[in-house]
């Protein structure tokens, strides 16, 4: 017989094995809810985790404690390349990504984004914040497997404070601070219960102008930040970023403690990666280069994956990954079924997640931006002036040993030149890819003053066009055109987003695309100031902005063609005539 001390020893021991056994070798949910999160322009040293002194990034830092974290993971020198190559597994080239703005950000319709994948397998899917990949349909969230969408389509937004946001294609008034405000409707997303679900939340921050609420601010305004320059405006740059940083860290603490709350973290995979180096000279991990540069310290980049009893607390992995690793990534983990046949140029990184593999072969990851192209294996680096570095014992590119290592310089420059055959030449020399519009009845398509072109006197507001609006309105003969790909004929409601003072208004407009046209007078005026001085930390390069009034000007019968619109005054009332910021079109 059994005595009564034995039998409880018994139970507890076999309460301790079925524990262990749970924590360890839980099974993984078919179809796991995913959160990718991106920061913008925070480079790899803004994190506290990973050394910056200057920081205090706790939300953050546990992703990589709770979950896995690459040592080495690279994206692109700048935003849209990045994120192209993270909705597709594939180089941005290949998809037709050949800029940030004026339509060189959109990525081609042939190729079937991660979002689809997931809406195709029956995922809710969602997309908060910057978009940077095409404003109008087919190339809008919607059209791209997003049944959600809230933001911006822009490469940068002109102010943070309650901003003009794209809901589903309307333009809304945003609430609060922006990345608060995308925060808040990830969160309301997430909690409906509807699983699964597939959110893509694009933080705005840290990238210019550099706004953060005084909170935040207020944490680090009188500190030196010994890796800046000495400079007031240097300091107060990189004293934001670490503000903004600190924001988002309380975002991402916001979306675990809700996870948790909702006991959903066992069934969610947490992604959290940056789109390029830092905008801004500050600590870095003494890497060489920042945003724009395709050397180390422009294209490294954090990336943890958090999944509760599924991926081991702590675990740190060695072996070089890219963005283009993510979707073939997902798709595994997630048990996914893609409805193209897709060759991806990225490799699935499950297997190192779920720690299932021991031979990891060598590979090559290629960073190329404005005809700069470097080539990273897991040993050396061969940057755009075809210098070799050593990045284990020279991991700040230091000291080029291309003479003394002849045979891997050979090596990497042969990776370059097939890479540059493959790749390089599937991006036509010119983009021939008009802005469509009338896919979808009853949805705004928006042509954005980033989209069109300024014939005469006209300017825009800024020579960076995102975000910019176009002035100087002072000849008749000035106009402005935006090359069109009407997709559907029919009828067009036509809208204007304007600003006028007293003075000018009174004007006549003409728009004309085709044989069609559409004559308005612009009797009413507005004429705002611009925003986002008060609030900006240091002076920004990008246009500052103003509170422009959207006016239905009319309607306009389009037949299915490729054209041209052209917008021009017939009349010009004072000095000038009207400063536009966007023309919008909905088929009815």
């Amino acid at each position: 017989m059994t005595s009564p001390r034995l039998l409880l020893l018994l139970v507890i021991l076999t309460s301790l094995l079925i524990s262990c056994h749970e924590d360890k070798t839980t099974t993984s949910p078919t179809h796991p809810n995913v959160i990718i999160i991106l920061a913008d322009d925070q480079g790899w040293g803004d994190l506290s985790i990973h050394g910056n002194k200057d920081i205090n990034t706790p939300h953050i830092d546990q992703l990589a404690l709770r979950g896995a974290s690459f040592d080495r993971f690279y994206v692109q020198p700048v935003c849209s390349p990045t994120r192209a190559e993270l909705l597709t597994g594939r180089y941005h080239l290949r998809s037709g990504v050949r800029s940030t703005s004026a339509g060189g950000e959109r990525i081609d319709l042939d190729e079937q984004l991660i979002s689809e994948v997931f809406h195709d397998n029956g995922y809710r899917t969602a997309c908060f914040g910057k978009w940077h990949s095409g404003g109008q349909h087919p190339y809008h969230p919607n059209s791209r497997g997003f049944d959600r969408y809230y933001g911006f389509t822009s490469g940068h937004w002109g102010h943070y404070f309650s901003p003009p946001l794209d809901q589903n294609g309307t333009m809304v008034e945003g609430q609060g601070y922006l990345p608060d405000d995308l925060t808040d409707h990830a969160l309301s997303f997430i909690k409906a219960k509807e699983d699964p679900f597939f959110v893509f939340l694009a933080y705005n921050t840290p990238h210019s102008p550099m706004q953060v609420p005084d909170e935040y601010w207020e944490r680090h305004k009188d500190k030196v930040i010994k890796a800046a320059p000495d400079d007031s405006i240097s300091q107060n740059h990189a004293r934001a970023a670490l503000s903004m940083v600190e924001n988002l860290d309380h975002n991402v603490g916001r979306i675990m403690s809700q996870l948790e709350q909702e006991g959903q973290l066992e069934s969610t995979i947490i992604l959290y990666l940056t789109d390029n180096g830092p905008n801004g000279v500050r600590w870095n991990g003494n890497m060489k280069g920042r945003k724009g540069s395709t050397d180390e310290g422009g294209v490294r980049s954090p990336l943890f994956v958090n999944w509760k009893n599924h991926i081991a607390h702590g675990l740190r992995i060695p072996h070089i990954g890219s963005v283009i690793d993510i979707a073939p990534t997902l798709i595994d983990l997630c048990y996914l079924t893609p409805t193209k046949d897709i060759s991806y140029d990225g490799s699935s990184l499950a297997t190192l997640l779920l720690e299932q593999e021991s031979v990891w072969p060598d590979r090559h990851i290629v960073h190329y931006w404005r005809d700069k192209l470097s080539v990273r294996t897991q040993q050396y680096k061969l940057d755009h002036n075809e210098a070799l570095f050593d990045m284990i014992s020279d991991p700040n590119q230091q000291m080029d040993i291309s003479e003394t290592n002849k045979p891997t310089l050979e090596y990497l420059l042969s990776l370059k030149d097939n890479w540059k055959k493959e790749v390089r030449t599937e991006l036509p020399e010119e983009d021939l890819r008009k802005f469509p519009i009338g896919l979808k009845p009853n949805a705004w398509d928006h042509l954005p003053a980033r989209d069109g072109i300024s014939h005469g006197a006209i300017k825009r507001s800024n020579r960076y066009p995102n975000d910019s609006y176009f002035t100087n309105w002072t000849k008749t003969t000035d106009s402005i055109t935006w090359d069109l790909d009407i997709l559907e004929a029919g009828t067009y409601n036509v809208s204007l987003h304007y600003t006028a003072d007293i003075d000018q208004v009174g004007s006549d407009l003409q728009l004309k695309i085709g044989d069609a046209s559409l004559t308005f007078s612009m009797d009413e005026p507005h004429d705002p100031p611009l925003i986002g001085m008060d609030q900006d930390r240091v002076p920004r390069i990008e246009s500052y902005v103003k509170d422009f009034k959207e006016v239905m000007v009319g309607q306009i019968k389009l037949s299915k063609n490729q054209d041209k619109a052209v917008l021009k005054a017939l009349n010009i009332v004072g000095p000038s005539t009207i400063e536009i910021n966007r023309i919008s079109f909905l088929r009815v």
